[in-house]
């Protein structure tokens, strides 16, 4: 039974920079749940989408794969197509030891590695899909175009990027009602102001968003013939590229 996050509801005598160790595992999927609006819904789609993509004998990556719940969706997104395999990544140690746990709870015939490294050391190869799932934001600004464009080299004809990312809105005011949002559907779902208040100070230093239309020149300029939005709830949102045919 996964465990209720309590990681910011006491005072703290100094706010450390937030960072996925053991104490976050044990309560992560109920802290992106309760802090992620749409999150479930993102999920959902992706074996949609992973089956609209996936070509047979590629390869799936998921990026910052946490406790492996995109890594399941794309699992299930490309059962049917013959000689895929998924490499899972993380740079948590803590992580990558309970997605194996998760996964063995899943039957499939789809082999899944999992790797804990530095995503900007990935090498992307002979890939149908990549998914990103609320992990961009994580890496310095100055390296994210770097990993688009080892994303774009490494797809196949065809092949799709899905990202999800949690996004600056383009005018200020409209940013501040989109954050206003989000904070009141965390106090919805039970944080209280000094939890929202103290998470936020530690994920301040270690999360940098961009806004839509950063992600989306991004792609162009790693030369993606299509890309779009899918998916937005307040300040959260999914994008899809999809490399061309030639």
């Amino acid at each position: 039974m996964n465990q209720r996050d309590t990681i910011f509801s006491k005072p703290l005598p100094s706010i450390s920079d937030f960072c996925f160790d053991q104490n976050v595992v044990e309560v992560f999927p109920d802290m992106i749940n309760r802090s992620v609006p749409g999150y479930s819904s993102i999920l959902q789609t992706l074996p949609q989408l992973t089956q609209r993509f996936v070509q047979p004998d590629t390869r799936l990556y998921d990026l910052g794969c946490s406790l492996g719940s995109a890594t399941l969706a794309l699992r299930k997104g490309c059962e049917q197509a013959e000689g895929s395999e998924i490499i899972a990544v993380d740079n948590s140690q803590a992580m990558i030891e309970r997605a194996q746990l998760h996964l063995q709870g899943f039957k499939s015939q789809v082999p899944v590695h999992l790797r804990c490294e530095d995503i900007r050391e990935t090498a992307i190869e002979n890939a149908s899909v990549v998914v990103l799932n609320f992990t961009l934001q994580f890496v310095p600004r100055e390296e994210r175009m770097a990993i688009i464009n080892t994303i774009f080299s490494g797809l196949v004809k065809g092949g799709a990027l899905i990202i999800a990312e949690k996004v600056l809105a383009d005018d200020d005011a409209i940013n501040d009602v989109l954050v206003d949002l989000h904070h009141d559907f965390k106090r919805a779902n039970g944080y209280s102001e000094l939890e929202i208040s103290q998470k936020r100070a530690a994920i301040e230093n270690v999360m940098k968003i961009d806004s839509l239309a950063a992600h989306h020149q991004r792609f162009k300029e790693a030369g993606f013939a299509h890309s779009g939005t899918w998916f937005q709830c307040f300040n959260f949102a999914a994008m899809l590229a999809i490399k061309g045919d030639r």
